[in-house]
């Protein structure tokens, strides 16, 4: 029986093989938003019926990320990381090739264990060396950062060269195929265990909760009142029953405990309230570059390369951001970190609302945007990290992550009715949206950045309460394969 202090190693070659290995998940996360039109062509399909590819993928994360993070605590980080890449590899391709639009969409919703790869990789490199977690979660969030911004661009050159859709969608299912193997000869076994059985009747319970209530909320504009009031009420019900089961066995899903008292539940709590800045705010922001002054009264009416040049500065200063996060932190500290980058996007939204400018000024104002959330990304999670119990991490991570997709997948439907609701009927019948409109989402936005930005200050003082983080089961570590 060794501590985690005992257990813990040099971890640059499996840190660098996992950086290499996000900055792959980043490109494809980013593949597929500038393919949709091609998409939709493909498979005669509507624009509507386009959104089900990040819906489906969306819901299948809030199902399956709490459920693969505990799996890694009791049988190992290495092994989930693993089936998760082959899974997510086998359903890429199944993307690629798929004869109909249903059966794409399966696909989407089975590379769901994408958005797991990032909580098992911090509990892998936290486990090996928890002193450097910080820079190692700084860096595995900057390439998948960084690969989301490459993917976005590149996708479109790919498919423009070889003409053919199946070509260009089987680009990234290649190389996180080749992961599996690398994970395999590169990656250790995470030395520490958790107790217990799996509860899958828990996982159940929370993520039927959360794809209903999610569900419901992201199609707010589309389903009848009393459809979405019955999966409201349907998800309500399931998420009670999860509480009362967690409280009731003895090895839990998640422990409450944990949740309330050990310290990461309020970590957690602010990584929702940035979710839903973060990614709420993407869609206004991408319309209302496109948006022409001339007929519309705002807006730049940039072409879609002009767009996503600008929108690539966003994601560059959110990769420089995520870069110097670590380095940020041992000056002010993880939490006054996270404020920084909180308050720099508030300033960020205000001066977009009340200085446009120019595509020029525009982009200044993104790039101050992208630099906060680069801090905020690379440092919250480690925040939630250093709170967890060392057997932990996986489930931990898994609900950070969890927090902060079903937060963007509420605001994003809410930001689209309030839209909707603010827009102004045109002499054709149709309705356009405003220039208020964008303003009452961004103010939004500013106002829920300056709330996780003064939330965050609290953890410290949190912190004194919270117990010690000691593993609960210690097992040895596997020998690597290499």
């Amino acid at each position: 029986m060794r501590s985690l202090a005992q257990t813990s190693k040099p971890a640059g070659g499996v840190v660098g093989f996992l950086v290499v290995m996000e900055l792959g998940s980043g490109i494809l996360q980013g593949w597929l938003s500038p393919l949709f039109s091609s998409i939709g062509q493909h498979y005669g399909v509507s624009a509507a019926a386009l959104n089900w590819i990040s819906a489906a993928y969306l819901l299948s994360t809030v199902l399956v990320v709490p459920l693969l993070s505990k799996l890694g605590d009791i049988f190992g980080h290495k092994r989930l990381l693993m089936i998760s890449t082959a899974i997510v590899a086998g359903a890429s391709v199944l993307v690629a090739l798929a004869p109909s639009y249903e059966l794409f969409l399966l696909g989407r919703a089975i590379q769901a264990p994408l958005a797991v790869f990032l909580p098992l990789e911090f509990a892998i490199v936290h486990q090996r060396n928890s002193e450097r977690s910080g820079r190692s979660i700084g860096r595995l969030v900057a390439a998948l950062t960084l690969g989301a911004t490459l993917g976005g661009l590149l996708s479109g050159f790919v498919l423009d060269a070889t003409g053919s859709l199946s070509v260009a969608l089987l680009m990234p299912a290649i190389f996180v195929a080749l992961c599996v193997p690398g994970v395999a000869i590169f990656v250790k076994e995470s030395p520490l265990r958790t107790q217990g059985r799996v509860d899958y009747l828990g996982a159940l319970l929370l993520g039927g909760g959360l794809v209903a209530v999610l569900g419901s909320a992201s199609n707010l504009a589309t389903w009848p009142p009393l459809a979405t009031a019955a999966a409201m009420l349907v998800g309500g019900i399931l998420l009670v029953a999860w509480v009362v089961s967690a409280r009731r066995i003895q090895h839990p899903l998640v422990d409450l405990n944990m949740l309330l008292r050990g310290g990461i539940g309020l970590p957690i709590f602010v990584a929702f309230l940035y979710g839903a800045q973060l990614f709420g705010a993407q869609a206004p922001i991408s319309v209302y570059l496109r948006s022409d002054p001339s007929t519309q009264g705002f807006g730049f009416g940039a072409s879609a390369s002009t767009a996503g040049l600008v929108l690539s500065v966003l994601a560059v200063s959110a990769f420089v951001g995520a870069s110097l996060g670590d380095l940020v932190s041992k000056v002010l500290g993880g939490a006054r970190t996270v404020a920084l980058g909180g308050l720099l996007g508030a300033i960020a939204f205000a001066l977009m609302i009340l200085v446009p400018g120019n595509l020029l000024t525009f982009g200044v104002w993104l790039a101050i945007s992208g630099l906060g959330s680069g801090l905020i990304s690379s440092s919250l999670p480690t925040l939630v990290v250093q709170r967890a119990k060392a057997d932990s991490v996986g489930i931990a991570s898994g609900l950070y992550n969890t927090a902060r997709t079903a937060a963007g997948g509420v605001a994003g439907a809410l930001f689209a009715l309030l839209m909707s609701a603010l827009s102004t009927p045109t002499a054709t019948g149709a309705r356009a949206a405003t220039q208020f409109s964008f303003h009452a989402v961004w103010w939004i936005c500013a106002g829920l950045s300056i709330a996780f930005a003064v939330a965050v200050l609290f953890i410290k003082r949190a912190q004194v309460d919270a117990p010690a983080a000691q593993p609960t089961a210690v097992v040895e570590a596997l020998e690597p394969i290499n």
